[in-house]
This record gives C-alpha cells, sequence and structure tokens, in this order.
C-alpha cells in the first residue's frame, strides 16, 4: 500500500501538491486501484489499512469480520460502490448505505412476495414509516434502541398509543431490522436487545368478553331473520357466526376459505398456512350438524368459490359492523312497541366489545365450560401459550363461581372419627352445631354471673360500711369462683342486709 499526494500546476505555473492523500493498493486479482482519501495522512493511511484487510477477506474467500463489517456500515455510500465495483465486496453489502426509504420499500416488496395479506403489508408500513418520521432516521447507521424508546414513550404517556399497540410498534421494526441481516445489508440489527413492554389486562383498551350461550343463541336467531346487510343474508350471517364460535377463527382466516377448504367426509376445515397468524396449516373439526348445515349451503357452488361473502363474493372487511347490527336486533318488542327483552349491548357496563372476535373469545370460554382439557383448549385456539388461552381468551360464565362454591365437600358433615363414634353409638350430634350451641351457652351464663356479681358486690360495699359491724368482707361471696351464685342464697347475712 502507498500513500501519496499528487501535484499540479495553478494557473501561474507554480507547482503544488493537492491537499487529498490517495490511497494505491492491489486487489484480490492483483490489479493497481487508488482510492481518494482525506486531507489527513493519518486517516488516509487508517482507511487503506482497511480497505487491505477488506481485499485479504476477499482474496481468502470470506465473509468480512464483525468489526469490518460495522466499519463498512459507517463509510459513505459512493466508497461501498466502488468496493463493489472492482468485486471486494458483495452487491448486497453495498447497498447498506442507500437511504431508509429505499430499504423499506425493498422491504415491502419482500412481504407481498410472501403473499402477506395487503392490509398486513399496509400496517407494517404504517408502523416503521412513523418509527422513520418521529425519530428522524434517514440511513442505516441513523436507527438508534434509545431514540426510538423515547419515541414511543412519548406516544403512550400522550394516550396514543397503548402498551401492547407500542409493543407492535416495537416488533415491526425489529422485524425490518432482521430481514436487513438477513440480506446481508447489514452486519447486525441495531435493537435486537430491544424488549418489549410487560402488557396486563388492565392495559389493553379495546377489551372483549365472551358471550353467554343464550346470547349466542339469541344472536343467530336474530342474524337468521334479518335483512341483507353487506351482502350477506340473515341464514348465511347466522352459519358465519356460528362456525366462528365453535372453531375459534379469526375474521380474516374465515375471509380466507373456499368451498374446497370443507371435507364433509372427515367434518373437517383447513386453512392454508399463508392466512393464519402462525404461518402454520390449521386443520379443525367441525360439529356434525354444523357440517350439515355447511353441506347443504355450499350446494350447487364452485370449489373454487369464497365460502362466504354474498352478492359481495367475499366477507367484508367491516366485521365489527356486521356483527354490531345483528346485536342491535336482539331486541324484541310487544305489540305496543314496549321493549320486553333489551338487546344484546355492543358494549357491557365494564367497557368490554362483542365484536366479531369476542367469539372467539366465547370458543376459548365455552371449551373450558365443557371441562375440555386446557391442552386440548389450546390446540383448537392455536396458541403457542397456554397462559394466552386461558388468562385472555377463557372467561367466567353467569352462575359458574356460584355452582364452583356449590360443588364444594359439604364441612358441616361429621369427620371420620364423629362417624366412627356414631357407629358405635357413643355420639351423634352435629359437632359443629353442638358446638356453636355450647358457645352461646356460655355468653349467656357469663353475662349473668357479671350482673350478679356486680349485684352482690354493691351489697358487700354496704355491710361493709355499717356501723358496729366488721369492716372484713366474704371473700367467698367476692369471688364467683369460690362460692358459685347458686350457692350464695344460702349464705346467711347479718339481720337487716
Amino acid at each position: 500500500m502507498r500513500v501519496f499526494r499528487t501535484s499540479y500546476k495553478d494557473r501561474d505555473g507554480v507547482k503544488r501538491q493537492a491537499s487529498k492523500w490517495y490511497i494505491e493498493l492491489r486487489d484480490h486479482i492483483g490489479a493497481v486501484r487508488r482510492f481518494p482519501a482525506f486531507t489527513d495522512k493519518s486517516a488516509s493511511e487508517a482507511l487503506g489499512r482497511q480497505i487491505e484487510r477488506l481485499v485479504s477477506r476477499k482474496g481468502a474467500g470470506e465473509q468480512p469480520t464483525p468489526e469490518l463489517s460495522r466499519w463498512l456500515e459507517g463509510t459513505p455510500q459512493s466508497l461501498k460502490r466502488r468496493f463493489a465495483e472492482i468485486g471486494i465486496l458483495d452487491a448486497e453489502r453495498a447497498s447498506g448505505g442507500k437511504p431508509l426509504t429505499e430499504h423499506l420499500a425493498d422491504f415491502v416488496e419482500s412481504l407481498k412476495a410472501k403473499t402477506r395479506s395487503s392490509g398486513y403489508v399496509d400496517l407494517m408500513l404504517s408502523r416503521i414509516k412513523a418509527i422513520f418520521e418521529g425519530c428522524r432516521f434517514c440511513h442505516w447507521g441513523d436507527i438508534s434502541a434509545a431514540r426510538i424508546e423515547n419515541y414511543l414513550d412519548d406516544l403512550e404517556k400522550t394516550g396514543k398509543l397503548s402498551k401492547k399497540t407500542r409493543n407492535d410498534y416495537q416488533k415491526s421494526i425489529k422485524q425490518f431490522c432482521r430481514w436487513m441481516v438477513r440480506q446481508r445489508r447489514a452486519s447486525e440489527s441495531p435493537i435486537e436487545h430491544f424488549d418489549c413492554v410487560s402488557v396486563n389486562s388492565d392495559d389493553i383498551r379495546h377489551k372483549r368478553r365472551a358471550l353467554e350461550p343464550d346470547e349466542v343463541r339469541r344472536l343467530l336467531e336474530a342474524a337468521a331473520a334479518g335483512p341483507e346487510r353487506f351482502g350477506m343474508s340473515g341464514p348465511e350471517r347466522a352459519l358465519l357466526y356460528k362456525l366462528a364460535t365453535e372453531t375459534g377463527l379469526r375474521a380474516a382466516e374465515l375471509r380466507s376459505l373456499k368451498i374446497s377448504s370443507f371435507d364433509f367426509d372427515n367434518n373437517t376445515v383447513t386453512v392454508e398456512p399463508q392466512h393464519t397468524k402462525n404461518r402454520q396449516e390449521a386443520l379443525l373439526p367441525l360439529r356434525a350438524d354444523t357440517a350439515a348445515t355447511l353441506r347443504q349451503f355450499f350446494t350447487g357452488k364452485l370449489p373454487g368459490v369464497k365460502a362466504f361473502g354474498g352478492r359481495y363474493k367475499r366477507l367484508c372487511d367491516k366485521t365489527h359492523l356486521l356483527i354490531k347490527a345483528d346485536l342491535a336486533a336482539t331486541e324484541v318488542k310487544d305489540a305496543k312497541g314496549k321493549v320486553v327483552i333489551k338487546a344484546i349491548p355492543y358494549i357491557d357496563d365494564a367497557g368490554r366489545y362483542a365484536d366479531f372476535h369476542s367469539l372467539r373469545h366465547t370458543c376459548g370460554t365455552l371449551l373450558a365450560a365443557a371441562n375440555v382439557h386446557p391442552k386440548v383448549a389450546q390446540s383448537i385456539m392455536r396458541h403457542s401459550d397456554i397462559n394466552l388461552t386461558m388468562s385472555r381468551y377463557t372467561h367466567t360464565l353467569t352462575g359458574q363461581e356460584a355452582q364452583a362454591v356449590e360443588s364444594l365437600a359439604d364441612l358441616s358433615l361429621p369427620s371420620q372419627q364423629k362417624q366412627q363414634a356414631v357407629k358405635t353409638g357413643t355420639d351423634g350430634e352435629d359437632v359443629l352445631a353442638f358446638c356453636l350451641a355450647r358457645e352461646a351457652a356460655e355468653t349467656r351464663a357469663s353475662v349473668r354471673d357479671g350482673a350478679e356479681s356486680n349485684r352482690v358486690d354493691d351489697s358487700e360495699n354496704e355491710f361493709s360500711n355499717a356501723p358496729d359491724r366488721s369492716r372484713t368482707c366474704n371473700l367467698r361471696v367476692r369471688s364467683p369462683a369460690l362460692c358459685p351464685v347458686e350457692l350464695r342464697a344460702q349464705i346467711p347475712f347479718p339481720t337487716g342486709q
């Protein structure tokens, strides 16, 4: 390697040296390469040594070391493009210095190539762009976990984000950074250590509840008798709600179902991996009566047609409005127009929603009420964590707590020792009732003794102060323990007492 400065002649013909230093070296194929450096010689020499290391790794067929990769991320984009042109740096790494907006556009294309839904892609894009704009990130080297944390903290404190939504933002930006590393556009993610915040049930803004079994029946009856909504007839909506409640399928998963997704020979429904949340194929069983109704409803339809959607040929995106209208239709009035039965509330007094996703909560709750093993319920709900199944999606139905208390063992029954005594004829009383009665009797006796003691004390005081009498008191009379109440009447008192 050689570090030098060139010379030139100015307009007056005077020979001068250039202010910038240059680096000259041989690349991995032996060709002589020259790179412009800095005005400082020591900085130019340091740059030359880094380029030599890069050439050495390329000649050995090895990837840059982590330290060298971090150095590359901070180098100007023009220098990296030069490295890529002469072949000592891969094109993927050379593109790492592009603006983040260009990387984000490539990231979006990769999501679309994985057949991600347009709604998912748009949501991911909006979250990442919000972080880039809020933190003023322009290039990869600008990304900082501390700045992201401060930005999300401000949004949470002002009430613009809940803790759960904040975690969704963090997951989106982390997914983008991991994609950059996988594409070899960056050596490591600067926010890999960035953990999500803990979320409690009180931190969830959009709380949902499970419908009672009778409420589900009322919803199905109202939907079946109702008019067309969002292109779907009443019976089709009722069948949709019933399927969602019995399988726990999400709205997006139901939207993806086709006629061919149902196997009526085995009474199962299959959701393809690209439409599930965990990107795994879902094979769920169907109740026999529901499968028979679905089979009749799908008669005459082609296998590739969407299962639900009615005239719209596809289930609408506004499923919350769909079920909200049918919940309102559960109200019953008499002939005079007076409300006899109130409608099922879309939002109850506790602020919990009964939207379309609440049918999935209802599924988990009904499985628990039917004494289904938690592991089986977790498999049906397709959760990776049993705590999510039991804590988030399992609710308490009306009357369950009272039934649980009534199912406890009768503690008023005699103990085993007492039962044995009954068998031998030595005792036959209720121990608890006997003890309570004895305690009450002792309490009454204690009150009566206290009253008698006070009366006797007053008499003794009068006797002790009488003229020509002894001032010594009768200790037996003053002490109830030495002289019981029933014996006090037999003690002779002096005349006049």
